[in-house]
């Protein structure tokens, strides 16, 4: 049953995240409601990956805590989908696109159940809409690094949660392939879903996403693209290391975004 829509997606309040004592998340608090497609900016560091390793249980917390749907992770671990960075995989591991596909209903099967026609139904289906229903018996290791994207993407799809985490999903992919991804992000948000993606590429911010989280292991903001995205946060997040800040500013001018106003 899908949640209720006026209940946010993902609440995170007073999360620090340590290392050896040294703080990669300090104090996050942040809100996001359901339907949006999020992307998390910041410099190398910044501690993105953290956020949504954290936020998933993967990573302990120092304190705070995070409530998906108003309710505790261990709850609703079953509506949460996460595609990690394609780098941290191994492709060499003998599976099929359709093996791996289907590795995102067993949380659906149970223990030791076999997957049923409905459920290679429901994989056929998820491939067929990242473009790669062609390739449902080749081997992963045989595939380019857009097409092994896209069969990440269609695992996620065929768990069929209502939160999507993805780690960098457009990094290294080519132009077909993030087109793809981007129009299946639209059309899973116009369905209720919320997507949360860290991202890198400054330029596509104001393209790609209806709401941005702006990190720099603290949060330096967290609000609709066109009210957050500024080159005032934009500063505040990278200081001197964004080398596309000025590339970025016209950008924002050039689509006539709202600067927010300093208060006096």
């Amino acid at each position: 049953m899908a949640p209720e829509t006026n209940v946010p997606a993902l609440e995170v309040h007073d999360l620090t995240v340590a290392f050896d004592r040294k703080p990669v998340l300090w104090n996050i608090d942040l809100v996001i409601p359901q339907g949006k497609i999020v992307g998390i900016v910041g410099p190398n560091g910044a501690g993105k990956s953290t956020l949504i390793k954290s936020i998933m249980g993967l990573l302990p917390l120092s304190s705070g805590y995070t409530k998906l749907f108003d309710q505790s992770l261990n709850d609703v671990r079953n509506k949460i989908s996460y595609v990690p960075q394609r780098e941290s995989v191994d492709w060499d591991f003998p599976a099929s696109v359709m093996d791996v596909v289907l590795m995102g209903r067993y949380s659906r099967l149970g223990l030791f159940k076999r997957p049923r026609k409905a459920d290679r139904d429901v994989a056929l289906d998820c491939l067929r809409k990242v473009g790669m229903e062609a390739f449902a018996n080749r081997q992963i290791s045989q595939l380019s690094g857009g097409q092994q994207q896209r069969t990440f993407l269609a695992r996620a799809l065929a768990q069929q949660a209502d939160v999507y985490f993805m780690d960098e999903p457009f990094a290294g992919v080519d132009a077909a392939t993030e087109k793809t991804i981007i129009t299946l992000l639209r059309t899973m948000a116009q369905s209720g879903k919320t997507v949360i993606v860290v991202h890198h590429d400054l330029q596509s911010v104001t393209n790609y996403f209806d709401w941005v989280i702006m990190l720099n292991t603290r949060l330096i903001a967290s609000g609709p693209t066109a009210e957050t995205f500024t080159q005032e946060n934009l500063q505040e997040t990278y200081g001197g290391k964004l080398t596309l800040l000025a590339d970025v500013g016209d950008l924002i001018r050039r689509e006539n975004f709202p600067q927010r106003e300093k208060r006096i």
